[in-house]
């Protein structure tokens, strides 16, 4: 494993100034979201479906000031989109140093090579280039040709100026053990700090749909990879515990709070895998949110067949500072490497996958009601509702709840409206997601 150890001291001072004040939830990791516009169109990605107008919206640096600010974490994760995208990024990198925050600033790479010179090297500020595999696994994950090459020599260049730099991988259900290797050693040569890595999560908003892993997969996934000869060379950026949990080693519930987003909707409840609104404060994310109502223990069907980092990584995290036992465990996996079984001889069997009713699409109307307004936030197009008194308003609903948040159409800031006074919804606009599957070449909104 490897981890700066100023890295894991804050951290761990972080955890006990919160263990020792009595807070039972508390965040690890703050990922901050900018924007969600891309310079890519990946294929297991639910992020830029959206109204062209959300995409050319972004967060100011102010708003992501004041967000760290209530949020105060001592990592801050800034993915989205692409966050090189940003006009005023190496301001908000800038503000972030400045506060003495680890910003691990997740890149597809395409940008970074020209970007260099917005940012100046600090233990602070990691790079941490989206990397799926080698070159043909990777051009095809991200469904372009070329970006593989373009991403390693960008890498190349960040470590030539100084700069730390990690990747981050995620694995899909048609990943192959070896090549995986293969792919983990090529990393490790390119001379980066670590790896993190993770299974792809079940988005319901991506194009691609039949490649996600269960749970037995991963597990068996993983430790097909993770027990390989050559294995103990690869440095993750992660807890070990975490490494070991994908592989079945550990039966960890998820932390829901512990890594929250926010984004240019707010911030986002409970988990950013899951579609069920935002809060205007971060305050209020904590005390309104049914926290027990998440995780596979609570029984909440979303939550039965997930392993992904942003919940599992934090209780991992804490797992580790728990007891002097599991603090010697985690020590020795940082030291020797994850402890990982043998696989079984056959590879587990995909998970079942129940087919799910038709959604509703263009043209759908129906009376209002809680059902018909969760669908209205659910929709990714735009939508159009008539009001009490017959006044029509049409825009991107943006959040549910009593007080529904609507992006109208052409104009580029959101307004309130009482769900009390809507009489009926119609799914007036197309929805992005039903037209988004990616063909190779394609891209979305954004420079390259």
């Amino acid at each position: 494993m490897s981890m700066p150890i100023s890295e894991v001291f804050t951290v761990l001072g972080h955890i006990l100034r919160h263990k020792i004040a009595g807070r039972k939830r508390f965040p690890l990791v703050l990922m901050l979201e900018p924007l969600y516009r891309c310079n890519l169109s990946c294929a297991g990605c639910g992020k830029i479906q959206y109204p062209e107008r959300v995409l050319k919206h972004q967060l100011s640096v102010d708003e992501c000031m004041r967000a760290v600010d209530e949020c105060p974490t001592p990592v801050v994760s800034i993915p989205g989109g692409e966050p090189l995208l940003h006009p005023q990024i190496g301001e908000i990198v800038e503000g972030l140093v400045a506060r003495k925050r680890y910003i691990h600033l997740c890149t597809n790479a395409l940008l970074l090579e020209r970007k260099l010179d917005l940012f100046e090297p600090s233990k602070y500020l990691t790079f941490t280039v989206h990397l799926d595999g080698l070159e043909p696994e990777h051009d095809r994950a991200v469904c372009r040709d070329g970006v593989h090459r373009k991403a390693v020599r960008a890498i190349r260049a960040a470590l030539d100026r100084g700069f730390r730099v990690t990747t981050n991988t995620t694995l899909f259900d048609d990943a192959d053990p070896e090549r995986t290797a293969a792919f983990f050693d090529a990393a490790m040569d390119l001379g980066i700090e670590g790896m993190m890595v993770s299974p792809g999560y079940e988005y319901a908003k991506a194009p691609d749909q039949q490649n996600f892993l269960g749970k037995e997969r991963t597990r068996d996934l993983f430790r097909r990879v993770l027990s390989r000869p050559g294995a103990k060379r690869w440095k993750f950026i992660q807890s070990p515990l975490f490494v070991e949990f994908l592989a079945g080693r550990h039966d960890f519930d998820c932390t829901p709070w512990g890594m929250p987003t926010y984004s240019v909707f707010g911030w986002q409840k409970p988990c950013y895998l899951l579609q069920e609104g935002y809060e205007e404060r971060f305050d209020e994310l904590i005390e309104n949110t049914r926290w027990e109502d998440y995780g596979p223990r609570s029984g909440n069907p979303a939550c039965q067949n997930c392993m992904v980092h942003s919940g599992f990584e934090a209780s991992a995290v804490l797992e580790g500072f728990s007891s002097s036992r599991s603090l010697f465990r985690m020590a020795r996996a940082f030291l020797f490497g994850p402890d990982i079984e043998a696989p079984s001889g056959e590879r587990a069997a995909p998970a079942a996958r129940p087919d799910a009713p038709p959604a509703p699409t263009q043209g759908f109307r129906a009376a209002a009601s809680e059902e018909a307004l969760a669908l209205a936030f659910d929709y990714r197009g735009d939508v159009t509702l008539t009001l009490d008194d017959d006044q029509t308003i049409e825009g991107f609903v943006a959040n549910a709840g009593d007080i529904l948040r609507i992006w109208p159409t052409g104009e580029t800031r959101p307004v309130n409206v009482p769900s009390s006074r809507v009489r009926t919804v119609l799914l007036s606009g197309q929805d992005p997601v039903v037209t988004s599957a990616p063909a190779p070449g394609a891209h979305a909104l954004g420079g390259s």
